[in-house]
């Protein structure tokens, strides 16, 4: 059978062309992204798996797309289920994270049926994320308020499963570093350091010694800079494409779009200022946010965007997770539902 696997995002194909695809050009034309089929005659494939699905967009033109191609374009979902006999959509909701993005369980079937498809829902109950913790998933969940059920501690709700995905707090960035650190040297595995979309991301700058990334990332004396830039190389640091995966990657903060789709033994979370807790409830504050794209949202969907940046940071370690705010009042909180 003719297999395409598509999807979204820059860092999540290249790195299974590098990784999957090493030294084999047929294993790389295997992973594609959903632009890629624009100009695709109808049925190429026999299977189209579309992973991280909810990064969909309206259209697959961009500003350098020729105007002749332009005006063929149609909804790119349409394009992604004309394409195969078969096309497999791949999805969480809760993980959608910029505006533009339209894939949604809704909008995938309706396009479907509209062109005639069957149509067959799956809804994955295996969980296989953080390490196949189910109580982990079901924490988040209800911390983050996408679940009904109100917040619970993890204490609370892991007594007495055999449950040995590790929860903790940091008293700052400084201490949350040291924690992965520990964690990896006493345990094995990777760990990367992630956080909301908080501080400004430079260009990188020359020195007397090359080109180097700046700390941007600043709370308190401490320090560290983002990832590096895509299409920005720096010595001694992954290219962006490759922060998760690459040892390099420890030495910087992760961003979303670096982390998603991705997964890491370890995993620190700085809660930024952009999302914070209230009493009882969680607030977004879009004058926090440094991200241009987010902010174009209106106050009711960049809520729900920094929320879903939040659980896709949450849910990238495989063994732990250990999570530090910025807030204080969200830093008490946190505490206490890590206990």
């Amino acid at each position: 059978m003719k297999v395409h696997h598509a999807t979204g995002s820059g860092s999540f194909t290249r790195t299974l062309r590098k990784i999957a695809g090493s030294r084999n050009s047929r294993v790389q034309a295997l992973f594609k992204f959903f632009h890629n089929y624009l100009d695709a005659e109808p049925r190429e494939l026999d299977v189209l798996v579309c992973d991280e699905a909810h990064r969909i967009r309206e259209q697959s033109v961009n500003r350098y797309t020729k105007r002749e191609r332009r005006e063929r374009a149609r909804p790119q979902v349409d394009e992604l289920i004309e394409v195969a006999w078969t096309p497999v959509f791949l999805l969480d909701e809760n993980q959608t994270v910029r505006p533009g993005e339209l894939g949604s369980e809704e909008e995938i079937t309706a396009a479907a049926r509209g062109m005639g498809c069957e149509v067959e829902v799956v809804h994955l109950a295996g969980q296989f994320r953080c390490g196949g913790s189910a109580a982990y998933d079901e924490w988040v969940a209800r911390l983050l308020g996408i679940a009904e059920q109100p917040p619970v501690s993890w204490g609370e709700i892991s007594a007495g499963l055999d449950d040995d995905f590790r929860v903790s707090s940091a008293a700052g960035p400084r201490e949350l570093e040291s924690w992965l650190l520990h964690q990896r040297a006493e345990h094995g595995g990777t760990a990367r350091l992630a956080a909301g979309y908080c501080w400004p991301w430079s260009d990188p700058v020359r020195t007397e010694h090359g080109r180097t990334l700046v700390p941007d990332v600043h709370i308190g004396d401490w320090a560290r800079p983002w990832n590096a830039k895509p299409q920005q190389r720096v010595p001694d640091a992954p290219e962006s494409h490759y922060w998760a995966s690459d040892e390099r990657g420890f030495g910087q903060v992760g961003c979303v779009y670096t982390a998603q789709g991705f997964e890491y033994d370890w995993a620190g979370v700085i809660f930024g200022p952009d999302f914070v807790w209230r009493t009882d409830r969680w607030v977004a504050v879009k004058s926090e946010s440094r991200d241009p794209q987010v902010k174009r949202a209106d106050d009711r969907q960049f809520a729900a965007l920094i929320r879903n940046t939040y659980k896709v940071l949450l849910t990238r370690g495989m063994q732990g997770v250990c999570v530090y705010s910025t807030d204080p009042e969200t830093q008490e909180f946190l505490e206490s539902m890590t206990r």
